[in-house]
């Protein structure tokens, strides 16, 4: 039996590529799901992994709740960071209505959540979740980008924690095969591969990214969410990445 691991790279609004990707996944890659040991993510990476592999059956209405924040995200007179607009509220109650009851059992020691820890500023790979509220903290400590998010961290067994994608973006677990899965054009399993582009990479924060003006493009995206057509155009990227791996792999079904 093979040793799957997933790994899901932290991406901000970009997240609608990785359920494009997961969506691939549940239609046409169950055997490849059947061999997967261990899920892991950073930020809406960590977000993704969690639904993939607690609640699959919910992936379409995390597209509509993504599609919706988008949008009242992209109505604030300054984004996320606009006074009196509470982003990480609003990417709670997502969590609160997708996430089933048992989700931190389903979750235990199989997903893999990347934070960071305001006061060593060093990376921490989270997979015990005592409770399913422990399980949201985490998950909330992985997304949260300081000042974009808020100013006070998220706090978790007494310690504060921020964003996982600022210390290790894209977890590759010790045992077995990691399958890494980016929106940004770069080395990973599964990505966008951008034409006519210097072959330039560079490593930010253990995922090698083309140097390339698109994906400066897709950074922008993933703190600006995109109009509705745009974002439904990857999630379609996302799907179709995650085909053409299937396929090449021979996991296709």
């Amino acid at each position: 039996m093979k040793h799957i691991n997933l790994s899901f790279a932290a991406c901000g609004f970009l997240g609608i590529y990785h359920l494009g990707a997961a969506s691939a996944f549940c239609r046409h890659g169950k055997k490849l799901l059947k061999d997967v040991k261990a899920f892991a993510g950073a930020s809406a990476g960590s977000l993704v992994a969690s639904v993939l592999l607690t609640a699959p059956e919910k992936i379409e209405e995390c597209n509509q709740f993504t599609y919706q924040l988008a949008e009242e995200t992209r109505n604030q007179s300054f984004g996320a960071v606009t006074p009196g607009y509470d982003f990480m509220a609003r990417l709670r109650s997502g969590m609160e209505s997708i996430l089933p009851p048992n989700a931190h059992e389903l979750a235990h020691r199989r997903l893999h959540v990347s934070v960071t820890n305001t006061k060593s500023r060093q990376n921490h790979l989270v997979s015990r979740f005592p409770s399913r509220e422990d399980l949201i903290q985490v998950l909330l400590a992985s997304s949260f980008v300081p000042i974009y998010a808020g100013l006070r961290p998220v706090e978790y067994q007494g310690q504060r924690w921020v964003d996982g994608g600022l210390t290790d973006s894209l977890p590759i677990l010790p045992a077995g095969r990691t399958v890494t899965l980016s929106p940004f054009c770069g080395r990973q399993d599964i990505s966008p591969r951008d034409k006519g582009q210097l072959s330039l990479y560079i490593k930010v924060t253990n995922q090698d990214v083309m140097l390339s003006l698109a994906n400066l493009v897709r950074l922008n995206q993933a703190l600006f969410p995109p109009n509705r057509r745009k974002m439904e155009s990857l999630y379609r990227c996302g799907f179709d990445d995650a085909v053409k791996f299937l396929l090449k792999e021979g996991w296709f079904e």
